[in-house]
């Protein structure tokens, strides 16, 4: 493989973005956990076939999504769903008119509430139901309801898309000034989230025939057998009595996003250990060198524990009382190290605070298991419910994409940031439009944040602007081949929501189009009001 390393930059790199476009489509294409595992492949084909040493897994974006799924997961296992699906329906089959409005925004708040959009399912059923009794054309709210329903995941406290970002933004090496990361974000995202819901279901208020004047839907209806399958049963929670233990799992459940709301809200709740500091190195030659002590520079000066490399006595470990520099020939100055203060912009030192990630973290593994504790749930249904089986291919997806994309993009962040940077910092949009084509790439909004969120970072795109275009990180709909778009035809027993004879005009791309469009306009007017752009 010596010819590949042999190559230039601009060949390695469009040889490596080939073979990681080939693994994001052929996933995409076969679906399920195929995306995740496919990183592997990049990953082998980067480390043994050109030399690079392999990057980083998003760790902590992994083990969030995992906690996030397991409380989920638990919630659904225990029924606390059920009762917030019951509520839903109840708010809809009272306000029948203004379906094509509060469908969307059910949908949408559903999703903000357990994290996952798959709470779709089961209220699609209802929607269809109200929608046809009532002579209203199903694919204004269906198609709605679907779309907002994926836009709420980037508006919820407990998805892994925030919290994904919320870690990627805190870990960059420039950060965003005034931005402490998780309640933040949503400040952000909420607002402009629930903006662009309105806007989708303003539009749908207007689209299509109505059923009575729809020509194609009423020569279906002379067929009996058709008449009797699209008003057939009724699907409905009203009148089912839940048992206590549902309400209880319910609340718990809302009770831990609510804390968790509160501490990232109030910094003084958060638990801390004493102020950050770096320390300072002064050399008998006068040199000033900082650095975080975890880091210790390999051959120019070292740390805690960290072993010295190139200098008289290369197996020798100093410690933090001791400083030494080796210059090219191994010539060693010894100096005195000191505690330096981290200060924000106002000179107060900074507070060593536990962080929103290990926070969320935290309250969903406890949310779980006082559902489990109070609501005697049966643990083998975790594991097997809908929810649980489609976080865990989330997490493999973003495991596979985050350390293939990390391995490559890394080399090659000096190239992109001189042919790339000027351009994103010139027209900031460039970088929403790149997002939203990965996002359907990859099919997961959480995967596409961990795949080019970094990269950008590293090309200089302004932290300001990944918050401000957030949304961006949807766009799933542009084809009508995600499992909820796919499920929402299927419920449609009319027929109405459909994908059209080119494919690409199917009854999701307007919505979604509309949706996200205006949902960044508003997180950017927002975002320069909050001070970040």
């Amino acid at each position: 493989m010596d010819f590949l390393v042999n190559l230039s930059e601009g060949w390695q790199f469009s040889i490596q973005l080939l073979v990681v476009l080939i693994c994001l489509f052929y996933g995409a294409q076969k679906g399920g956990i195929t995306l995740g595992l496919l990183g592997g492949i990049g990953i082998f084909v980067l480390v043994f076939g050109f030399d690079i040493k392999p990057g980083k897994p998003a760790i902590d974006v992994m083990l969030t999504i995992l906690a996030v799924v397991v409380a989920s997961a638990t919630l659904q296992a225990s029924g606390g769903l059920d009762v917030m699906l019951q509520i839903a329906e109840r708010i809809l089959r009272r306000n029948p008119k203004f379906l094509t409005i509060l469908a969307p925004f059910v949908t949408c708040f559903l999703t903000m509430l357990c994290g996952t959009g798959h709470v779709v399912y089961t209220i699609m059923p209802i929607i269809y139901d109200i929608a046809i009794k009532n002579n209203i054309r199903p694919e204004r709210p269906m198609a709605a309801a679907s779309i907002s329903s994926q836009m709420g995941i980037v508006a919820s406290p407990v998805s892994v898309a925030v919290v994904s970002l919320t870690a990627l933004l805190l870990n960059a090496d420039h950060k965003l000034a005034g931005f402490d990361g998780y309640i933040n974000l949503l400040q952000i995202t909420i607002p402009s989230t629930l903006f662009g819901v309105l806007m989708i279901g303003i539009f749908s208020w207007f689209r299509g025939k109505d059923l009575d004047k729809d020509p194609v839907f009423q020569e279906k209806l002379k067929d009996p057998e058709f008449k009797q399958y699209v008003y057939g049963d009724s699907k409905t929670l009203l009148g089912v009595k839940l048992p206590k233990k549902d309400w209880v799992a319910m609340w718990i459940f809302l009770g831990a996003i609510g804390v968790v709301a509160l501490i990232g809200a109030f910094d003084s709740l958060k638990p801390s250990w004493g102020q950050k500091y770096d320390y300072k190195a002064t050399l008998e030659s006068g040199t000033t060198l900082k650095w975080t002590p975890e880091k210790g520079d390999k051959g120019v000066f070292t740390l805690k524990d960290v072993k010295i490399a190139d200098v008289d006595n290369p197996g020798e470990k100093i410690g933090l009382d001791k400083a030494v520099k080796a210059d090219k020939l191994g010539k060693v100055e010894e100096g005195k190290v000191e505690k330096v203060y981290k200060a924000d912009k106002l000179g107060n030192p900074d507070m060593d605070k536990i962080s929103m990630v290990h926070i969320i973290q935290m309250f969903m593994l406890l949310a779980g298991s006082l559902i489990i504790i109070f609501t005697k749930v049966d643990p083998k249904k975790i594991g097997s419910n809908e929810i649980f089986k489609s976080g865990m291919i989330a997490l493999v997806a973003v495991f596979g994409i985050s350390w293939m994309a990390d391995t490559m993009f890394a080399v090659h962040t000096p190239m992109m940031k001189s042919a790339l940077g000027d351009i994103v910092k010139a027209h900031p949009w460039t970088y929403a439009i790149m997002l939203l084509l990965i996002s359907k790439f990859v099919n997961s909004q959480a995967a596409a944040l961990a795949a080019f969120v970094p990269i950008a970072l590293s090309i200089g795109v302004e932290p300001g602007i990944i918050v401000a275009f957030a949304a961006a990180c949807y766009g799933y709909y542009i084809l009508p081949t995600y499992p909820s778009d796919l499920a929402t035809i299927q419920f449609d027993r009319s027929g109405t929501t459909h994908i059209g004879k080119f494919v690409i005009n199917h009854s999701f791309i307007l919505p979604g189009l509309i949706g996200v469009f205006s949902s960044c306009c508003i997180g950017y007017v927002l975002a320069m009001v909050a001070g970040y752009i």
